[in-house]
């Protein structure tokens, strides 16, 4: 898997999500500064551009399922790694009973975990049911939010679940940057008093909850700990940013850009295995607009890709993934990082 896509197949993903974008048009602060991709790299999922063997990664265990709910979100950041925005269906809401079957296949599969990302998730209106269903099917539960309007609006709800389930909800919030002007310059203007309000009600309620946030250019990850550390005791939000499981600072995307290929030598050159990249655990429930049902991503970074569906079921997503695309490179094996905690 994870083989490029015919040409009809990828300008049919292409115009999906282009004809809805509504991103601002200022560029990002967290921009990757690099050349452009070669055209004749990611091309062969068997080989590299240099004709070595491309590394892949077998499925060891589903010890995540990540549900999409949908790109719609109430923001439009400068650069969104999957395209939400006001206006992108690209992916359509996912459906609590469509949810439900998946479940039912990973609670087969010794499931420890369910992700929920979007988009915002808070915009999907069964969001609150398919949330309940994963933890009363005993799973933990891990929701990407920016902890704005649309979370707030579900306030009693989300208190009733925490009432009855405790820290096996966990909201991760996305705060791009421990100050408000690169935050705003990443998500718009007037996006951080919002965000901080809600991550406030997060932590004054007893939440489970973490922070996502990303590094600058040039940024030193313990300077940016220390930095969100204050922020933190300052607003008086019980987070530990010392914590890697509860301040996730993410590497920077941009598909653009040029990046190593994985080879199979990789592993020992870098001292890494392919167990420890995000494909061997983990799988992304998609629904794309046009697609009569849900079908099963590699990951959470290539939902478009047709290269990277893996089939209908989580069975048949069982198998190896080949790291035929920049993110596998930049986010997972050089960057180390993992959507989940």
């Amino acid at each position: 898997m994870g083989g490029v896509p015919r040409t009809d197949e990828a300008a049919a993903f292409v115009n999906v999500r282009s004809a809805s974008r509504n991103a601002p048009a200022g560029p990002s602060p967290f921009a990757v500064e690099a050349a452009a991709l070669p055209r004749e790299k990611f091309v062969d999922p068997a080989l590299t551009a240099k004709g070595e063997p491309r590394a892949s990664v077998p499925l060891v265990r589903l010890d995540t399922l990540w549900l999409n709910t949908g790109t719609l979100c109430n923001l439009a950041c400068a650069t969104c790694y999957i395209e939400s925005s006001p206006t992108n269906d690209a992916l359509v809401y996912l459906r609590s009973h469509d949810a439900g079957r998946f479940l039912d296949e990973a609670a087969g599969m010794g499931t420890r975990e369910i992700g929920f990302t979007g988009g915002e998730p808070f915009m999907n209106p069964d969001i609150l049911a398919m949330l309940e269903d994963s933890l009363a099917r005993g799973f933990e539960v891990l929701v990407l939010t920016n902890a704005m309007r649309p979370m707030r609006r579900h306030e009693r709800a989300l208190l009733a679940l925490r009432e009855r389930f405790g820290e096996r909800l966990t909201l991760r919030v996305s705060l791009d940057h421990h100050s408000r002007p690169v935050h705003e310059a990443e998500r718009g203007a007037n996006s951080w008093g919002p965000a901080m309000d809600g991550l406030r009600w997060l932590s004054d309620h007893g939440f489970a909850i973490a922070v996502a946030g990303r590094l600058l250019p040039g940024e030193g990850e313990q300077e940016a700990r220390r930095a969100y550390a204050a922020l933190f005791a300052g607003e008086g939000i019980g987070i530990d940013a010392h914590d890697p499981a509860r301040l996730v600072l993410f590497p920077e995307m941009d598909a653009g850009k040029d990046i190593a290929e994985i080879t199979t030598a990789c592993w020992d050159i870098l001292g890494k295995s392919p167990s420890d990249i995000m494909c061997a655990s983990s799988r992304m429930v998609v629904h794309r607009k046009g697609e009569p049902s849900p079908r099963v991503a590699a990951c959470t970074l290539i939902p478009y890709d047709p290269g990277f569906d893996l089939g209908a079921t989580l069975a048949e997503a069982s198998g190896e993934v080949a790291l035929n695309h920049p993110h596998c490179a930049r986010f997972c094996v050089l960057g180390g990082a993992s959507c989940s905690a």
